[in-house]
């Protein structure tokens, strides 16, 4: 950040007075920039057996497999970012269930958080950040071919759980970046 969103000036990082970490400060207001992770949501849907899966159209990792996610905006809930992202990505109507994994993505700055889900109608279709969208089998998933390690340990978590006849929460952390 070089500039102050509240005044324009120019701002330096320092430790404010009573803080313990670098922030972004400004030097003619004195506006703090705090700069918090962001939270990623997504569900794995399911119906028959089988979960939807979509590839991506954008950058990053575009060809790659994902379950529906992104990020939440404002003035919504983990449940509703999951449902609404489920619509976006793939025209799906879901049914939100049980948590299921809390993946800490460190180096991006960001909060990964998955749930499980039924797909409340069998229709789906493509969505514009989805090249494909498919229903598969666990023995279908294409594991070398999925966008990221949150997605591979939310999924590896799911059928875990799905042949135990649990639903446990998981969490993990990642800390380095893709290749």
């Amino acid at each position: 950040m070089n500039f102050c969103s509240q005044c324009g000036s120019r701002v330096s990082r320092k430790v404010p007075p009573g803080d313990h970490l670098p922030r972004d400060v400004c030097d003619q207001c004195g506006t703090i920039h705090y700069q918090n992770p962001k939270l990623v949501v997504g569900c794995v849907p399911e119906d028959g057996g089988r979960i939807l899966l979509c590839k991506r159209a954008i950058e990053p990792r575009r060809g790659y497999w994902t379950v529906p996610a992104g990020f939440m905006e404002n003035g919504e809930t983990l449940q509703q970012a999951a449902e609404r992202e489920s619509h976006e990505e793939a025209l799906a109507r879901v049914e939100v269930g049980s948590l299921l994994a809390i993946v800490h993505v460190l180096h991006a700055h960001q909060v990964h958080v998955f749930f499980r889900a039924r797909l409340a109608e069998p229709d789906f279709g493509v969505g514009p950040e989805s090249l494909e969208s498919k229903m598969v089998a666990e023995a279908e998933v294409p594991w070398e071919d999925l966008a990221f390690p949150s997605i591979t340990f939310a999924l590896r978590r799911y059928f875990e759980d799905r042949t135990a006849g649990i639903e446990r929460h998981h969490f993990t952390s990642f800390d380095y970046r893709l290749r």
